[in-house]
């Protein structure tokens, strides 16, 4: 989860309604340069108040009064510091070149709380320097950001991202969708050993491999199964292949009739998945991450079936393609060639308790089978 700041600068006639909206949400402090509307946040937001060269003394001190952290350019450090006992203090820099990148650097390793602006040039490279800079300090780094899409960007800079962004909101409903933003992480799966039942062959149909943007991890797959209410974890393509290489961004799945699991507990179609779709890539812990599909490859093969249940009794079934080099991962990371099990072998899969209407989890009667 990440820090979502919101900067009240600047904002005019919606200052009052985007305050409002930020107390009563996640968000985690407001940034103002007023100290009067500083002093009109509730004690449950914090209240960092930002003082800039260009800001006048007697406002820096009013500022450095009701401020829970204070923010100061770092041009002003050591000048003025916050009143109030518990308030902490922190640096505001902005990133114009080498130079100033080299400052921001410096500070990020040893200030608690550093905010830096890029103005350098739209990428992020100036950032992933900064972030690597920084891998092990102790304090917190917060990013000015454009918009929502640059949050979300920035957030996953070197995977790991800044502690927080700041977002000056072009509109109500901006903060919103900027809590939705920072707190958004993939769940952690509780999944169950699967003792194979049946398998058949089937004949020819068209299976799916699922080429993505990211490199999977040994232990690592996707959860397919023909039934909503079940999957099986079949493993990436990591582990070697006789007369071919190994492709750490595949993973052969399964028939396009398939459910995968994706983000936010919903479920797609294998066919249904496009360059730019999102799945959960799910190792055999059970943790999860994002990874987005960079293309699906479907063509006509011989299939089998296998079928599993759990220690509950609910029904597993996935069709792959009948083939050796198509695997599934079992208990502590155990690897499965499937044209090589047999009934009684354990396998590792994940079963659900709703069934499926265009993906989402629905209370009603739906019988699969």
């Amino acid at each position: 989860m990440k820090l979502a700041w919101i900067d009240l600068r600047g904002l005019k006639d919606l200052t009052a309604a985007v305050t409002e909206e930020a107390v009563h949400i996640g968000i985690d402090a407001l940034v103002a340069d007023d100290p009067e509307l500083l002093a009109t946040i509730p004690p449950s937001k914090r209240k960092v108040g930002l003082v800039l060269e260009n800001t006048p003394e007697g406002v820096a001190e009013k500022l450095a009064e009701v401020a829970d952290l204070l923010i100061v350019e770092h041009t002003l450090v050591g000048r003025l510091s916050p009143a109030l006992a518990e308030a902490q203090s922190g640096v505001f820099i902005t990133v114009t070149g080498e130079e100033s990148l080299e400052q921001a650097c410096q500070w990020a390793a040893k200030s608690p709380w550093t905010v830096v602006e890029f103005q350098q040039d739209p990428s992020k490279i100036p950032l992933e320097i900064l972030l690597g800079a920084t891998d092990k300090a102790q304090g917190n780094l917060i990013t000015v950001v454009t918009d929502l899409e640059d949050a979300e960007i920035t957030l996953g800079v070197l995977e790991r991202g800044p502690e927080g962004v700041l977002l000056n909101p072009a509109a109500v409903g901006q903060a919103t969708t900027l809590t939705e933003v920072c707190q958004e992480t993939t769940e952690q799966l509780e999944l169950q050993e699967l003792t194979v039942t049946r398998l058949a062959h089937v004949g020819l149909g068209e299976r799916v491999c699922v080429d993505t943007c990211s490199h999977f991890r040994q232990n690592e797959g996707i959860l397919v199964g023909s039934y909503a209410t079940g999957m099986i974890l079949v493993s990436s393509e990591t582990h070697p292949l006789p007369y071919m290489p190994t492709r750490p961004f595949r993973v052969n799945a399964a028939a396009l009739h398939s459910y995968s699991l994706t983000p936010a507990n919903r479920t797609r179609y294998l066919a249904e998945l496009r360059s730019g779709s999102e799945l959960l890539a799910v190792d055999t812990e059970g943790k999860t991450r994002r990874i987005t599909v960079g293309r699906i490859k479907m063509e006509t093969r011989p299939m089998l079936l296998i079928e599993a249940k759990s220690a509950s009794g609910a029904v597993v079934n996935v069709i792959a393609q009948d083939d050796w080099h198509v695997r599934v991962l079992g208990p502590g990371g155990s690897v499965h060639n499937i044209t090589e099990l047999q009934p009684g072998d354990v396998i590792l899969g994940y079963t659900l308790d709703d069934q499926r209407h265009v993906g989402y989890p629905i209370r009603e009667f739906l019988y699969e089978q």
